[in-house]
């Protein structure tokens, strides 16, 4: 059962949230980062990304940009930047954009879960990326990036969330790409006891987003651990409570999310000619019409309506491909970023490992149809927009113990750093 229980979060002092509150740090590359923080002395992304107070000719992974994040971290608590909550709260984080709202809780997840396979993974992480956020945390001995999770509806919470939210906010802003952020803190011990029970009567909790953060956070968990057993004398398993032995999160029930899609641009036809191209496509099963013709699609372009369905443009036009070949039960294999890429990619454009491939790229549905466009007229030759990935599809492939394709799903809003602060003890 899910062991999900409320922590003593640090939090920005009241009134400066805006000004702390940052995008993830894997959202901007070393030159962004550096350009996001300037005239911002207190945005998170300075701790995220402690390398922009340093010339560039310092590495990223330098131990001097760790050792920099860890002052920092420590001078905005004397400061009273941030101060701690003095009991274990939940607390309740609610994201409105575009007039959609979604709220999830806060809380510290076991990290015992993410090993045993309760809290269930969709893609495979990299070791060097987790590297990086592996030494930020143990720097900071504090979590400061939130994972994102999602757990079937409950009633019961949606209450509890609902019942709190007709309550004055902790605080509420709006940050600079337009996001309402709100925060409500569950100080109550029976709803305190109620939220913890209900977490403990499910045994599937999901990654949503934070892959690499989360597989990062629980090795610093394990390496704590032992850190522990060996001072001790002890044996790891104890039964003592550990805040070290949790990590932050934001769990989302099911229904208050919606992926985006995650379209594709391609660099070349694989020497084939664009009539060539089309009639292999055809070949492999897919049906082709001109989308404006056929009065379909937008002058921006074709966003698929429904899945197997597909938009392509090349050479100025906008198509809509539907593929009319067998499709398999397979919970991976059914996937719309599958067929794409086992129909078409591989055997048409000769991308065998889009994780590795440089002819590939792969565009976030947040930034719209027209930057397909713009990249066919800039440097890649053709384009494809896909139909989001479902929660449904998302929890399929991770009850079967499986992994999706690569950048398969694209969540916004995007969580905020700095808001919540989980201290490892």
């Amino acid at each position: 059962m899910a062991d999900v229980r409320p922590f003593r979060a640090y939090r920005p002092k009241a009134g400066l949230e805006a000004q702390v509150a940052a995008l993830p740090y894997d959202v901007y590359n070393r030159a962004e980062a550096k350009e996001a923080v300037k005239d911002k002395p207190l945005s998170f992304l300075r701790i995220d990304r402690a390398e922009t107070a340093f010339p560039d000719d310092v590495d990223t992974y330098d131990e001097r940009v760790y050792e920099k994040a860890a002052a920092l971290y420590e001078e905005r608590k004397k400061d009273g930047t941030f101060v701690q909550d003095d009991t274990p709260c939940y607390y309740l984080y609610e994201l409105t954009m575009n007039g959609r709202t979604q709220t999830g809780i806060v809380a510290a997840c076991a990290a015992e879960d993410y090993r045993s396979g309760v809290i269930k993974k969709h893609e495979n992480t990299r070791a060097d990326k987790e590297q990086d956020r592996i030494r930020h945390v143990d720097a900071l001995n504090a979590q400061t990036g939130p994972i994102f999770l999602a757990y079937r509806k409950n009633h019961v919470l949606a209450d509890i969330l609902r019942r709190y939210k007709e309550m004055p906010p902790a605080c509420d802003f709006v940050s600079e790409d337009g996001i309402r952020h709100r925060v409500w803190v569950v100080t109550d011990k029976i709803t305190i006891e109620e939220i913890r029970r209900r977490f403990a009567g499910t045994d599937k909790i999901y990654i949503a987003d934070g892959h690499h953060r989360c597989a990062s956070a629980v090795k610093v968990c394990e390496m704590r651990k032992k850190s522990r057993a060996a001072a001790e004398n002890a044996s790891p398993n104890g039964a003592q409570f550990f805040e070290s032995d949790y990590f932050l999160a934001v769990l989302f029930a099911d229904d208050e999310l919606r992926i985006m899609d995650y379209n594709r641009v391609v660099k070349d036809l694989h020497g084939l000619s664009a009539e060539e191209f089309l009639a292999q496509v055809r070949a492999q099963g897919f049906h082709i019409e001109r989308a404006h013709a056929a009065g379909r699609g937008t002058p921006e372009g074709y966003a698929p309506k429904a899945k197997h369905e597909f938009g392509m443009y090349l050479d100025g036009v906008w198509y809509r491909l539907l593929y009319e070949g067998a499709l398999s039960d397979d919970p991976v294999e059914a996937l719309d970023v599958s067929v794409l890429q086992d129909k078409l990619l591989s055997p048409i454009l000769g991308i065998g490992d889009p994780r590795t491939d440089k002819r590939i790229d792969f565009v976030g549905g947040i930034r719209g149809l027209g930057e397909l466009v713009r990249r066919c007229e800039t440097d890649m030759r053709v384009a494809f927009s896909l139909y989001p990935t479902s929660m449904e599809e998302l929890f399929a492939v991770a009850d079967a113990g499986r992994l999706m394709p690569p950048k398969s799903t694209w969540f916004e809003p995007k969580l905020r750093s700095g808001l919540f602060i989980h201290d490892l003890g």
